[in-house]
């Protein structure tokens, strides 16, 4: 069945076919050899100008669907073995590892992607790749100054920082892939404490997004938030968000011990692919030099390739060791972190 054909039927999401030229009515510069059907979490227009470079450079026709991870998820799982989609394009480890329990991806054999992606942005057996990356890093207020025994995510626990801490819900996927981290790390039990102790020093009850959580510390509610480093970068250049971003500083936590959590954006072969070769290539293409820029920028991210080099926006909130926990283990945990959170009352 065809993508085109199924979604007029079911007239959920609106699909779109992007190649080279079609703005100025031109064609491509190769013929179409087939097409890739992709969906997607991601809604940046620089992924659309990679569709069209993939084209152009393959003559792969790609076809798209949007909408948010889990309601593709869902889609996808009753579409079953009639799904016409080839790669799910998630912005979260933990959204892999649910699309990875429910039986969606297969396992992709790769030199290219073994070669260029590191093994702990990789799925031990194949089924996701991570292709760009974000840190979870700690601010604070700059004319209060850096809080003093604030250098790792354990210190968030410290009773010196009672009623300072701003932070989403416990229901956010970044909080609980950070926790399924920690417990990765020490343990169920110790990640429970750790948890305790940051609701204990909460200056209110979870709430907002991270851009939120930034203007709350740049505003002087909280002196102490936990944010994803892209929304950091988004607001650096962002005329009407920059002073916002420059009244706060930034901590990349860990520094002296395993690392900074990151989280990805990443990508894995369906189940039932019709254009399995075309999909595989397309994974391939998105590790490429010159796609990784476009892709990780499109979302103020890190690339995933380390020979690339990050946009200067996001180089400019600084250098930092990375934790290089399998990412992975941040959605297997997923369900005792959040028996965690419901355990300490962290809403």
């Amino acid at each position: 069945m065809k993508l085109k054909s199924l979604v007029a039927a079911l007239t959920i999401f609106a699909l779109s076919a992007c190649a080279p030229g079609a703005e100025d009515g031109g064609k491509a510069d190769v013929p179409i050899t087939g097409e890739v059907n992709i969906y997607s979490s991601r809604h940046y227009d620089t992924d659309l100008a990679l569709y069209d470079d993939f084209t152009a450079k393959t003559g792969i026709k790609v076809n798209r669907i949007e909408a948010g991870a889990d309601a593709l998820i869902e889609r996808i799982k009753s579409e079953g073995e009639f799904s016409p989609g080839d790669l799910l394009i998630t912005v979260d480890a933990g959204r892999l590892w649910r699309a990875e329990e429910e039986g969606l991806l297969v396992p992709v054999e790769s030199e290219v992607l073994t070669e260029r992606l590191p093994d702990y942005l990789r799925h031990p057996e194949g089924l996701w790749f991570g292709l760009s990356k974000r840190a979870r890093v700690i601010i604070y207020n700059n004319e209060k100054g850096r809080p003093d025994n604030l250098n790792s995510y354990a210190d968030l626990a410290n009773s010196v920082h009672k009623g300072k801490i701003c932070i989403r819900s416990s229901s956010n996927i970044y909080n609980i892939s950070l926790l399924s981290a920690l417990i990765a790390h020490d343990g169920a039990e110790a990640a429970e404490q750790w948890a305790k102790g940051v609701v204990a020093n909460f200056a209110r009850a979870p709430q907002g997004n991270d851009t939120s959580q930034i203007s709350s510390v740049a505003a002087g509610e909280c002196d102490i938030a936990v944010v994803n480093s892209y929304y950091l970068a988004r607001m650096a250049g962002d005329d009407e968000a920059k002073a916002e971003y420059e009244a706060v500083g930034i901590i990349f936590p860990d520094q002296e011990g395993r690392g900074t959590h990151v989280n990805i954006s990443g990508a894995g072969l369906l189940k039932h692919a019709p254009n399995k070769e075309n999909a595989i290539r397309f994974l391939e293409y998105l590790t490429e030099e010159s796609a990784q820029r476009y892709f990780a920028n499109g979302n103020n991210e890190y690339p995933a390739v380390a020979s690339v080099k990050s946009a200067s926006v996001v180089e400019a909130l600084g250098e930092f060791k990375e934790d290089e926990i399998n990412a992975s283990e941040l959605g297997s945990n997923q369900t005792e972190a959040v028996k965690v959170f419901d355990r300490v009352g962290w809403q």
